[in-house]
């Protein structure tokens, strides 16, 4: 399937979708707003956040995203659900060794998936640095291109910015890829891709731009490098979560998010997760003349590897859906200031978020969102989708609503407890749930 993008330093590019399902013309009624998130509320959303921030490192598969699918499955058995497990196949890799040496210099790498190692004595060639734009100074042909991307907050091979000058590299004959992640953290920005094969037959890592200095320094020179990324890897079973409660009412309202992805995504994965528990509980409860499908997948720093095992499987047919929700990355992280010597965390919510919503649906969630950074301009279906939502479109469901972003740590290994505020997902939540609220009115 194809997929809008939204790609740090380019403008925004529009897509255009229409929903196939017969239920996306039917209108919404204009049922009264529900208070704000009580305090009870609040409390329960803080606990589920930092329930899912303590699991730690969520990749799929690992420990981590296994434990919380797992708590993800038990609390929805509480909410009255009926659960099961999706199983696929999803990659691993442990590094024992991921560097770049030159001279003196030497720096710390992150091997980008699916891993394809060097000799254990490690690649030696000479360093060819890269623009964004794909060109070198320096014939490329057996060297380590060591690529310079725009600065940005990025988040997939699949963009254009990345997929361009790391294609062009290979073309040129390079051996090895050294992308330099430039963006708001000044860290590795772990990147998307494909979780059933390698996108190229030979090494590719990433490197912080704190550390690159040196290496471009020695690039101008025309110094070789060694690069060494060995360990052990393979494929491992990640599964999907699926609760129904099915009440025979023929009309089923679906709700999503992920929850894997490369570290620890307090800020990326964790509001989602806490507000999607929060709607299971609540609709167990209130939305009673609907069916009810609320699915949690792992894959998703994959290309969406387990939403699409779960689309063509497990979800209710779009003839059947009554309206999906899509619950993506940056619900609601901190921004930040950039200050002299760090950066500081404030109570405010990063505007890089972007709610997508079918057409009939904008002036309700203009009402709803508004006050709340990024998503009080939301966008038309048929206008723009990114990520998962996509899929869910382009599958033929709606009417639909979905949230996407991109936060200052999105895919950094600092995105921990730090990146997200309690009451800012809170305050999201109680906006969803009122979405939710007039979405069912019409019943």
């Amino acid at each position: 399937m194809s997929n809008a993008k939204i790609s740090p330093g380019e403008s925004m590019v529009t897509t255009r979708r229409r929903f196939l399902a017969a239920s996306a013309a039917a209108p919404m009624l204009s049922a009264g707003a529900s208070a704000a998130a009580s305090t009870g509320d609040k409390e329960s959303v803080a606990k589920d956040l930092h329930r899912y921030i303590d699991f730690g490192n969520k990749q799929s598969g690992g420990a981590g995203d296994e434990a919380c699918g797992a708590w993800l499955e038990n609390e929805l058995e509480k909410a009255g659900l009926k659960t099961e497990r999706q199983y696929f196949s999803a990659p691993w890799f442990d590094a024992d060794k991921a560097e770049l040496s030159t001279g003196d210099a030497r720096a710390p790498l992150w091997p980008q998936p699916i891993v394809q190692t060097t000799p254990a004595e490690g690649l030696t060639a000479p360093l060819v640095r890269v623009n964004a734009q794909g060109h070198a100074a320096q014939s490329l042909n057996g060297a380590i291109a060591l690529i310079d991307l725009p600065f940005g907050r990025w988040s997939s091979m699949f963009w254009e910015p990345v997929r361009k000058p790391v294609a062009a590299a290979f073309a040129g004959g390079a051996a090895a890829c050294i992308i330099v992640t430039n963006g708001p953290s000044g860290k590795v920005i772990a990147l998307n891709t494909n979780g059933r094969e390698p996108l190229y037959p030979a090494p590719i890592a990433l490197m912080a731009p704190q550390d690159a200095a040196q290496f471009f320094a020695a690039a101008m020179k025309g110094e070789k490098a060694t690069l060494k990324i060995t360990g052990k890897g393979g494929r491992r079973q990640a599964f999907n979560l699926v609760g129904k409660l099915e009440r025979g009412k023929g009309r089923w309202l679906v709700v999503s998010t992920p929850r894997s992805g490369w570290f620890t995504c307090a800020g990326e994965r964790g509001g989602g997760v806490a507000a999607w528990l929060h709607l299971a509980r609540w609709a167990s409860r209130e939305a009673r003349d609907y069916d009810l499908a609320f699915v949690c997948n792992s894959g998703h720093e994959y290309q969406y590897l387990g939403a699409e095992e779960l689309l063509h499987k497990v979800a209710p047919p779009p003839a059947d859906t009554a309206f999906w929700m899509h619950l993506g990355a940056n619900l609601a992280s901190r921004d930040w200031h950039d200050t002299v010597g760090g950066r500081t965390p404030l109570p405010g919510t990063d505007s890089q978020r972007y709610l997508v919503v079918s057409p009939e649906l904008l002036p309700i969630a203009q009402k709803e969102f508004a006050g709340l950074a990024g998503l009080e301009a939301p966008y038309a279906s048929d206008d723009l989708s990114a990520g998962e939502l996509t899929n869910v479109i382009e599958a033929g469901y709606g009417p639909v609503a979905g949230i996407f972003g991109v936060h200052r740590f999105h895919h950094v290994d600092e995105d921990d407890e730090r990146c997200v505020s309690a009451d800012a997902v809170a305050e999201t939540t109680a906006a969803f749930q009122r979405l939710l609220e007039r979405a069912i009115a019409r019943g």
